[in-house]
């Protein structure tokens, strides 16, 4: 997905800067980027942080960039942030987000007399430059900020650096969060609440969605009041966020927890242990294992020094590598145990077959799966999920195409797949579990996780649960 972090301070931002954008690096480990601006001008480190952590990579920078304003990003795509020059002056931005109509936005673009863009090195368009040339269109910046949101097809949350200070956008649904930090000689705007918290920052408040704001060392002023609207999306609480963040009021930890007691609620299970996989699914097994009395244990541990995002790389061969070599088994916990594992969610597959496979070779009785999310139907329109390529990509979605026969199938008939009270959603799950041989599956409800985090359903983005875009 991607997270950002930006300072606007009275003195040097550079030590602010470096720590909070680390850690944002549990969002993406493609790339990582800083943008200074001080009294020589901008001043911008990009590195590759697939093989080594962005502290590593960003050491050497911290210490020779200086600047009073700054801006940092961890991408899972795109170099960034970029130095854009233009009508509008210099300006360094970053982005995350999803354009689905990147065709239409460059053809617009070109029309309007640009000549060319950069290609990355797969060929593609660099999504935040192309952000940054619908934003020149316009006659100043926040005008341009507010014809982007309008403009494109998906999400898209930025920062922009100026030497005025840091102009933050959220997502005109608010999609993903931006939230403000205070301390006596500094503000900084992030994605994760708790990446300020360390660095003596106090709570100033969250955008709204679609407000645009800039951040002075002064002060937050607003530039384009935030909509009514919001769609945030729910995957932030159960897999994306870390522990200690909140969204909307919302703490990530406490959300799992309620999300594991309200399956504990509806399961009639009676394993031996309760256990989460490692990291977003311990949280719901202890909460799980609270509410059903079944004891809580670790059968086994992810080493963490080398991979510590599953959904990296890319490439599907090295997911499946990864997913039978990340997990370390503790025999002793495992053999002669019926064991029910939480799991944030089954997307592919690959990681829980590969998982269940090695703990029946370590002695396992039985292997029961919870997922703390229903079924994935749908393929994310919104954010970067994973970057599948396909809905294809999806387990369910290859199940039911076995199921009905057909590649294409219908909303209307998809629909009946994702409602757990139907006979399609039975024979669904149960070729799911026959599939990566489960001992049993059952997935958590929509509206048990809904009501796990507790603010109104309306606000809360579920398309790839149910396909509702509204």
């Amino acid at each position: 997905m991607g997270g950002f972090f930006g300072v606007a301070s009275k003195n040097d931002c550079l030590f602010d800067l470096f720590f909070g954008t680390d850690y944002h690096s549990h969002l993406g480990t493609r790339r990582g980027g800083m943008a200074v601006y001080g009294e020589n001008g901008f001043d911008r480190a990009i590195h590759n942080i697939e093989n080594s952590p962005f502290r590593t990579k960003f050491e050497k920078d911290m210490k020779q960039m200086k600047g009073y304003l700054g801006i940092g990003c961890i991408s899972d795509y795109e170099p960034q942030p970029l130095i854009i020059r233009s009508h509008h002056g210099t300006y360094a931005i970053t982005t995350v987000g999803k354009i689905n109509n990147t065709e239409e936005i460059t053809r617009i673009i070109y029309e309007k007399g640009n000549t060319h863009f950069l290609e990355m090195s797969g060929g593609d368009i660099n999504p935040t430059e192309l952000v940054a040339s619908v934003i020149n269109q316009k006659e100043n910046l926040i005008e341009g900020i507010r014809y982007a949101q309008e403009l494109i097809d998906g999400s898209m949350t930025l920062l922009l650096l100026t030497p005025k200070g840091i102009y933050a956008a959220r997502d005109r649904m608010g999609r993903t969060p931006v939230i403000v930090g205070r301390k006596e000689d500094a503000y900084c705007v992030t994605f994760e609440s708790f990446a300020y918290l360390n660095l003596g920052y106090e709570d100033e408040r969250e955008l709204g969605p679609g407000e645009i704001v800039i951040v002075t060392p002064d002060g937050v002023k607003t530039l384009s009041a935030p909509g009514k609207d919001m769609k945030i999306c729910t995957f932030l609480w159960v897999y994306y966020g870390y522990p200690s963040s909140s969204y909307e009021g919302v703490n990530v930890e406490q959300m799992r927890y309620n999300c594991g007691k309200k399956m504990a609620e509806r399961d009639q299970a009676r394993p031996d242990i309760v256990a989460g996989i490692p990291d977003s699914g311990t949280a719901h097994a202890v909460g799980y294992a609270n509410q059903s009395g079944i004891p809580f244990s670790r059968p086994f541990v992810k080493y963490t020094p080398t991979w510590p995002r599953s959904f990296m790389p890319t490439i599907q061969n090295k997911r499946n590598l990864i997913a039978k070599m990340k997990l370390l088994p503790i025999h002793e916990l495992i053999k002669g145990q019926s064991l029910l594992l939480i799991d944030d969610s089954i997307v592919r597959g690959t990681q829980l077959r590969e998982t269940t496979e090695f703990l029946y070779q370590s002695g396992a009785r039985e292997v029961h799966i919870r997922p703390a999310c229903p079924p994935l139907v749908y393929g994310c329109k919104y954010l970067n999920f994973s970057r599948s390529s396909s809905d294809m990509d999806l387990i369910t979605r290859r199940v039911i195409s076995r199921l009905e026969g057909t590649d294409e199938v219908p909303d209307e008939i998809l629909q009946e797949y994702a409602d757990p009270n139907s006979r399609k959603y039975e024979t669904m799950v149960e070729e799911i579990r026959k599939e990566l041989n489960f001992t049993s599956l059952k997935y958590n409800r929509l509206d048990d996780m809904l009501d796990s985090v507790g603010i109104e359903p309306c606000r809360l983005c579920t398309y790839c649960w149910n396909g509702k875009e509204s």
